[in-house]
């Protein structure tokens, strides 16, 4: 019996760390049941490497972007570089992008750079991947004017890590919401609250590989097969079935970002 299908919404397997054993690594997802993996980018210069990729898998998709905190490579060419980039159509996202108060405090260059990717991203009608850490309160404030204005792009806030009313928020302003191993950790109570209330058309499961690897898993470098834990954790505070939060998660992320 084959495995029942997920998608891993977010992984960066173009890290050294995967070099050795990539084939490996794929097989593993693949026995796993993962049939579509997205691969964020943080900053231009990985694009060639993940085109690559995409090449060697054919279930791969990625996006193209800049994270918050690496803004020392925006360019003043990057946007036209982000743009060109997404005549690929396996690119299917802007992103990762967005805002990171936690390791800097750099709020006003990030949202500098923030910015023309969020337009970039409305103007190609594809969905933005953003990564939000001790700065929801910003990133709100940022997506509601847009909303007024009537250029917010959709998109998921990946890796969650907020409290239910700013889940709240983000779901009123039209974004999905990304669980990734995290939610697996005992003390993250707030993310296992977020994870029961998300409405079931609203939610997506990630690695965000190599990072965060699920309990039972923590300590190891995580991979896209790992996906199946963050899966199963998601259920559990559900109270769904496993089958259920796959096909639901699996659904959602085929709807986002347009997956085969």
């Amino acid at each position: 019996m084959s495995p029942t299908k997920l998608i891993d919404s977010h992984c960066h397997i173009v890290f050294r760390n995967f070099e050795d054993d990539l084939d490996d690594v794929a097989r593993r997802w693949r026995e796993a049941g993962v049939t579509s993996l997205l691969h964020a980018c943080v900053e231009p210069s990985e694009i060639p490497a993940i085109r690559l990729l995409a090449d060697r898998f054919p279930e791969l998709r990625y996006s193209v972007g800049v994270h918050p905190l690496d803004t020392k490579h925006w360019e003043e060419a990057t946007l036209d570089v982000l743009r060109e980039a997404t005549s690929d159509n396996r690119v299917v996202a802007i992103g990762e992008l967005g805002l990171d108060l936690f390791r800097d405090s750099n709020l006003e260059e990030q949202l500098t750079i923030l910015r023309p990717q969020l337009d970039l991203a409305f103007d190609l009608d594809l969905p933005v991947i953003i990564h939000c850490r001790d700065a929801a309160l910003p990133m709100i404030s940022e997506m509601r004017k847009r909303q007024l204005d009537g250029n917010c792009p959709r998109g998921v806030m990946h890796c969650w890590g907020g409290t239910p009313n700013e889940m709240q928020d983000f779901l009123e302003l039209g974004f999905f919401i990304s669980f990734s191993g995290t939610v697996t950790f005992p003390k993250a109570e707030a993310i296992h609250k977020c994870a029961m209330q998300v409405p079931d058309d609203r939610f997506l499961v990630e690695t965000d590989c190599p990072f965060l690897a699920p309990v039972p898993m923590r300590g190891k470098r995580n991979e896209p097969a790992f996906v199946r834990a963050v899966a199963e954790r998601v259920a559990e505070l559900r109270d769904q079935t496993f089958d259920q939060v796959a096909a639901l998660s699996t659904q959602n992320a085929r709807h986002l970002f347009d997956l085969p």
